[in-house]
């Protein structure tokens, strides 16, 4: 929270019960962090985990974050008193990263993972990132790479948010590699690790 001193107000209260009685996967370590206490007058954050050996052998690691920003003035490019800040990355094979549909795929599975959990929200927006790196020098033995990110924000309509973190751990463990939990929803091919 920005300001621990202080009590927060009912409907923010009342949305950090609900963030807190989320039930991310299991696959996931998240935890608690401090959050940015300039963007508003309330804030919570989760750091998030793929946790080592809880995957199939052949799945890489990711890593998330999830801000929960309150301002009871409602500012108007929010749209509403709340707005969710997340971030998702995770490792790919090159193979896949060049993917030229990745990126629309990536957003669909946010999208599909919030509506799946019947997340309430406006004004979504966001960007996805493919990253291809080759290494030279004495990177050059880690041969070519490529790494996936997404950063979302959105409007929550109520204070229901584990519906939110839900979602979004979803979408952190699909990007990873990990089978959907959800049904019809289709994750990327299983990665190798390099021998």
């Amino acid at each position: 929270m920005s300001d621990s001193a202080t009590t927060p107000p009912p409907e923010f209260a009342a949305a950090l019960e609900s963030l807190r009685a989320a039930t991310p996967r299991a696959e996931l370590r998240v935890s608690e962090i401090a959050a940015p206490s300039s963007l508003a007058p309330w804030a919570v954050a989760l750091a998030a985990d793929l946790i080592p050996g809880r995957h199939a052998e052949d799945s890489d690691l990711g890593t998330g974050r999830f801000v929960l920003l309150h301002d009871p003035s409602e500012p108007e490019s929010w749209g509403g008193r709340f707005r969710v800040v997340c971030f998702a990355q995770a490792p790919l094979e090159t193979d896949i990263g060049v993917d030229p549909f990745l990126a629309d795929v990536a957003w669909s599975w946010l999208v599909d993972a919030l509506d799946a959990r019947g997340a309430r929200y406006v004004a979504a927006s966001g960007t996805v990132t493919k990253i291809l790196s080759t290494g030279y020098g004495e990177l050059a033995r880690q041969g070519d790479g490529a790494e996936l990110e997404l950063r979302a924000s959105w409007t929550p309509l109520d204070a229901e948010i584990a519906p939110h973190v839900e979602g979004w751990s979803e979408l952190l463990c699909m990007l990873a590699g990990l089978p959907p939990s959800s049904e019809g929803v289709t994750a990327l091919p299983r990665r190798r690790r390099r021998g």
